[in-house]
């Protein structure tokens, strides 16, 4: 059976973010995730964690100035020194709140730039973060993102980041695969999620076209949660979705997954 992570970024809007780890425990979650946890202390969030007896299964590394549209610091030529303080302060945060799987996110597209460049630079980069983290225990995951949402994003199909993981060639570098975008970019979901399977690291999931709660929508996603149990998933399948209501009210899906609403 999938193993649900409530992301705290996206649900739970209803409380402020400490409160959010409450929240999903008293829902029956037993992971989350977070896009950026570095607006609280990580001690704090560790010991949410602890109260609350939940796994952090996922976050991001920082994103850049993300008021001036930033999205990613690893694919962007001149940047190096920040992508490793970036990755260093992700680390810092993974230590203290036991997370396993951290997201690097390759950037935007700037006008003008050279799309080759950046392959290089995010090569480069990912094979620094990789040999920094080869004995860490720590998973590095890479997400195609759809242009609908953010237009303009460097990794934007899965056969792109495909072929990043192989031409870095680190076991620990892995796919971040999300069905949303998935859909709106390349859709075939079951066939795209059964050839990705062995390099699928994360799963999230949210339902198409409004990115409400997954059961509603032009994608069964309730579906695709059976397929990756058929292919043997033992991974963490995140909920980046935005309740059309309150969390609570819109969690009934999810009670075949141990989840109360």
């Amino acid at each position: 059976m999938p193993k649900l992570a409530a992301n705290l970024s996206w649900i739970y809007q209803e409380v402020p973010f400490l409160q959010r780890f409450g929240a999903a425990a008293g829902h029956g979650f037993k992971a989350v995730e977070i896009l950026f946890p570095y607006e609280a202390p990580a001690a704090d969030i560790a010991a949410e964690l602890k109260k609350h007896r939940l796994t952090q299964a996922l976050f991001n590394l920082p994103p850049g100035d993300a008021s001036k549209g930033e999205r990613g610091l690893a694919a962007l030529p001149g940047r190096e020194a920040e992508f490793v303080a970036a990755l260093e302060k992700a680390l810092e945060y993974a230590q203290l709140l036991e997370c396993r799987t951290l997201h690097i996110m390759s950037g935007m597209i700037a006008p003008g730039a050279d799309p080759q460049a950046m392959h290089r630079t995010f090569v480069s980069n990912l094979k620094k973060a990789c040999d920094r983290t080869a004995k860490s225990g720590i998973t590095l995951v890479l997400e195609p993102i759809n242009h609908r949402d953010i237009p303009g994003y460097f990794t934007n199909t899965t056969d792109q980041v495909k072929a990043i993981i192989d031409e870095v060639g680190a076991p620990h570098l892995r796919l971040q695969l999300d069905l949303y975008h998935l859909q709106v970019t390349e859709g075939d979901l079951q066939k795209r999620t059964e050839r990705l399977f062995p390099i699928t690291a994360h799963v999230q999931i949210a339902g198409n076209p409004d990115r409400n709660e997954p059961d509603v929508g032009e994608a069964n996603h309730l579906y695709l949660l059976d397929v990756l149990d058929r292919l043997g998933y033992q991974g963490y399948v995140g909920l980046e979705y935005k309740p059309k209501t309150t969390t609570g009210a819109g969690l009934g899906w999810a009670a075949k997954y141990g989840i109360k609403a």
